[in-house]
């Protein structure tokens, strides 16, 4: 680790991969300097708006030629991948800068793994053969830690496909935590949530190990002890936050995530909920589920093992084994973000109507579900479901949210 002025300048070793990361108020200062690190010569930027203004009008200085590729969506599909491929093969760009959210970073990690394999064969039919080019990566949102993991996601013909290979981890990262002071304020809750569940689920994953776990810790005390001061909008809460939640990226990079994560996709597409918000409507109640299931275990390690890992967590978050669902439902509260989910139910509002269920229930990708310790059968999922979209009165809301704001007010002075 080394410092320059107010920016900390990291290097540590992701999957066998050595990745300098760079964070603090100021590193993106260091855009061209890095660059020139890197030897590039022609950069093909993957961005879009509303980033696009800070290189095109001087703001991010390149120091070197670029070529922008905007052409893909918010869930970016196979074609605009190849479109990516075809233009930096085109250009002869010889480094990939991606700024903005998951999906500019998937693009552009997708454009490099397929740049080496062969254009007249589906590249999703191919193995991952290393990539094209250095990727210089600068995320703008705190919350996927796609920065430094092995995973992306496209569609292709309208299913989603999950990409992952070391190979594809970036090799710089630039962590400005200005960008995340301008955010609207509910996407600053969305994305701070999704990192905070994706460090929770490491934790308990079936895959978590002593490193795993130690990443999940410290991107949780840093989340959870930053939480409020950054959603208004406290300068250096943004810096902790954006670094917890590269550190929650990290974890699930060892791990992946579980259960929380897989209930969470069909609700985001059926209703239009945010990533970030979906998942944490889904966590406490597959939580609980776990807490009262213990002797369905499937981690190799044992219901024992389980069971002191779920101990260590609540511990660690200052909490009884027991009361840590509801103590993270409180905090959701705490934050304006319903905990519950009031959508297209019946006449009452207080239920997802018969097919949307079924919808929901079928849709959970059993990978996933094998990370997560406890057997989830199809009526486990259900009863899970059936718990998120509860009704709750305003009164038990508001009470919720009191506890909520109690408990970070505790977790910020420990």
């Amino acid at each position: 680790m080394r410092c320059k002025g107010a920016v900390t300048i990291i290097m540590e070793t992701i999957h066998h991969d050595q990745q300098v990361m760079i964070y603090g108020h100021g590193s993106a200062g260091l855009l061209a300097d890095t660059l020139k690190d890197m030897r590039a010569k022609k950069v093909l930027v993957v961005c879009t708006d509303p980033f696009q203004p800070m290189f095109l009008e001087h703001q991010l200085e390149l120091g070197t030629e670029f070529v922008l590729f905007d052409n893909f969506t918010p869930n970016p599909l196979y074609e605009s991948v190849v479109e990516g491929v075809e233009l930096l093969k085109r250009e002869h760009c010889d480094c990939i800068l991606s700024i903005g959210g998951g999906s500019s970073i998937d693009v552009a990690k997708c454009i490099n793994l397929f740049a080496v394999l062969d254009p007249e064969i589906n590249y999703l039919k191919q193995e991952w053969k290393g990539v094209a080019v250095p990727h210089l990566c600068i995320p703008t949102t705190a919350g996927t830690g796609s920065e430094s993991t092995r995973f992306a996601v496209i569609y292709f013909e309208g299913e989603k496909q999950s990409i992952a290979s070391a190979d594809c981890i970036p090799d710089h990262v630039i962590l400005e935590p200005e960008f995340l002071i301008t955010l609207p304020l509910y996407q600053k809750k969305a994305t701070v949530l999704d990192a905070l569940c994706q460090a929770i689920e490491s934790y308990w994953s079936v895959n978590s190990n002593e490193k795993s776990k130690e990443f999940s810790r410290e991107a949780m005390k840093l989340i959870l002890k930053n939480l409020r001061a950054y959603l208004e909008n406290d300068k250096r809460a943004a810096e902790e936050i954006c670094l917890g939640a590269n550190l929650a990226g990290r974890a699930i990079n060892i791990t992946q995530t579980t259960a929380a994560h897989a209930m969470s996709y069909k609700i985001t597409s059926m209703y239009h909920m945010p990533h970030g918000h979906a998942v944490a409507v889904c966590l406490p109640q597959a939580w609980a589920y776990m807490l009262a299931h213990l002797d369905e275990c499937i981690d190799p390690r044992g219901e024992a093992y389980l069971g002191s890992v779920l101990e260590e967590l609540a511990a660690f978050l200052g909490l009884e084994t027991g009361k840590a669902p509801e103590a993270f439902f409180a905090v959701t509260a705490a934050m304006g973000m319903l905990p519950t989910i009031y959508l297209t139910a019946d006449e009452a509002g207080e239920r997802v109507m018969p097919e949307e269920m079924e919808k929901l229930i079928h849709s959970v990708n059993p990978v996933r579900l094998k990370n997560f310790p406890i057997h989830l059968t199809e009526e486990a999922i259900r009863e899970i479901y059936t718990k998120v979209f509860t009704k709750l009165p305003e009164t038990e809301i508001k009470k919720f949210a009191e506890q909520g704001n109690a408990y970070l007010k505790q977790f910020e002075q420990a």
